[in-house]
């Protein structure tokens, strides 16, 4: 077998494709190499989705349906599994999938351009919810397809499509005969040029052997240095496939200890997030915020942290639950806390050997009030201006602990030590609270962007610990979060 070679599951037979250069897009790949060109080009950047499709692999037995953008994936990342575009949902006999029906059916397109990635993120949920029997809640699909835009307004009726697909004669994947597809695919020729190792002592191998080659998890930041700055990267390691990597497992700091979790590094965002929150139910609508499913399907946890960008929302979150990272080399493994691991904008303490193996992350301890807060332009799908997370530990009417992070307000994630002493030992009173937003506000010196200006991210940082004030307070209805049209509307 050739170098460079990718084989993936397609309407049910193998697709196999020599020459694939490591830095081709996914989505040049379907549109230029295979004519696949329902599948549209619109941002170029994961924002809009219109180049969604849908991608499967096994776990635990299983299939895993996961909606994807394809213009800032690479290519080879889909080796080994099964790959769904807008031009596969259709029966031999033209008949419309549920995903496609129902869209009809609702008047779900208008100029069309974005409807085949509004109709893949449809097939995925139907995959993963009405294959299985579970209802999809207009919040559901809400959640779901904000990942998806339309430049035609036209959502109201998307979502209708959405909780009305089991209306129609259902139409399941044969997921067995495609688990044994694709277990049948024998191993693969490593490349020359793509690396993808499965386990950690291989990556740390490559990584030591290869120190320039280009490190890459989901690309949803690297796909931009491809499809926006034309970089070209000859030698990709991805770090993906690497099993160790992969895995979610209890942690137990120490005796006395709430347990938490160490999360390993090439986790998707959904899967990390999905953890937390079965932890911490009040984050989920911070994870559903951080970006639309697509790219969560996508980048990963570790990924997101290496990437080291101020305006990275998991960061902030971490920080302030006392987060660790496990460093790792052919050397051996490392420690660093969160908040200790930048250096400057886009830099970091990893050696050029190194690798951000997994994250320990404390469970919730007695008495703990957390709340993660992002300020962004748009709701959903969209970037922060401003991301501020506050752990407190209230014993008494008291701060026994405090822990900070902040986003957007300098060239790291970083944690607000100085607001935190404003804090500890405290009674949790208005005053503190006051205490607290100046010291936050004195903290840090934001530049003004696109974004926003640093007069308004100082402003924001005093706003959110008031507005922390009066949540831990129960005052309610004072932000988009707690908004329902239902209580409007009686």
């Amino acid at each position: 077998m050739e170098a460079n070679t990718i084989r993936f599951i397609r309407r049910g037979e193998l697709v196999t494709l020599g020459n694939v250069p490591p830095d081709r897009t996914l989505l040049d790949l379907l549109r230029e190499d295979l004519g696949c060109t329902g599948t549209k080009e619109g941002c170029g950047e994961g924002d809009c989705g219109a180049c969604t499709v849908v991608l499967a692999e096994p776990e635990g037995g299983r299939l895993r349906f996961r909606a994807i953008n394809s213009c800032i994936r690479l290519a080879h990342s889909i080796d080994g599994m099964a790959l769904w575009t807008v031009e596969d949902l259709a029966g031999p006999d033209g008949s419309l999938h549920p995903a496609q029906e129902s869209l009809v059916q609702a008047h779900g397109s208008q100029c069309g351009f974005c409807t085949p990635g509004f109709v893949m993120s449809l097939f995925g949920m139907y995959q993963n919810h009405v294959v299985r029997g579970e209802p999809i809640t207009r919040e559901r699909a809400q959640a779901e397809l904000s990942g998806n835009l339309c430049r035609c307004t036209g959502y109201r009726p998307i979502l209708d499509a959405a909780t009305r697909m089991a209306e129609f004669p259902a139409v399941p994947v044969d997921e067995a005969a495609l688990l044994e597809r694709l277990s049948a695919l024998a191993p693969q020729v490593p490349s020359t040029g793509y690396l993808a190792p499965t386990r950690l002592a291989d990556l740390l191998a490559l990584r030591a052997e290869h120190p320039q080659a280009q490190l890459v998890a989901g690309c949803t930041d690297a796909g931009l240095w491809i499809t926006k700055l034309h970089r070209q990267y000859p030698r990709v390691l991805d770090v993906t496939r690497v099993q160790e990597l992969r895995r979610i497992d209890p942690w137990h700091p120490g005796p006395d200890q709430p347990a938490g979790l160490a999360i390993g590094a090439a986790v998707t965002l959904a899967d990390a997030f999905d953890a937390l929150v079965a932890q911490r139910p009040q984050l989920q609508t911070f994870a559903e915020r951080f970006a639309g499913l697509p790219v969560r399907n996508s980048g990963t946890l570790g990924g997101n942290i290496a990437n080291g960008s101020p305006i990275g929302d998991s960061m902030p979150l971490l920080i302030a639950l006392g987060a660790r990272l496990v460093l790792a080399s052919a050397r051996g493994e490392r420690e660093v806390a969160l908040e200790d691991f930048y250096t400057g904008y886009r830099q970091t303490v990893l050696a050029a050997d190194e690798v951000v193996a997994r994250i320990e992350v404390p469970g919730p301890a007695e008495g703990e009030f957390l709340r993660a807060y992002k300020i962004s332009k748009r709701y959903d799908d969209d970037i922060s201006a401003v991301c501020l997370v506050v752990q407190l530990g209230l014993s008494d009417g008291h701060v026994a602990r405090a822990r900070i992070g902040a986003g957007g307000v300098a060239a790291t994630p970083v944690r607000a030590r100085q607001a935190e002493a404003q804090l500890a030992g405290r009674p949790w009173t208005e005053e503190a609270a006051h205490a607290a937003a100046d010291a936050l506000r004195a903290e840090f010196s934001p530049i003004s962007d696109m974004r926003a200006s640093a007069a308004y991210r100082r402003q924001v940082l005093g706003n959110l610990m008031r507005r922390l004030w009066l949540e831990s307070q129960g005052v309610r209805g004072i932000n988009l979060e707690s908004f329902r049209i239902e209580e409007v509307t009686e």
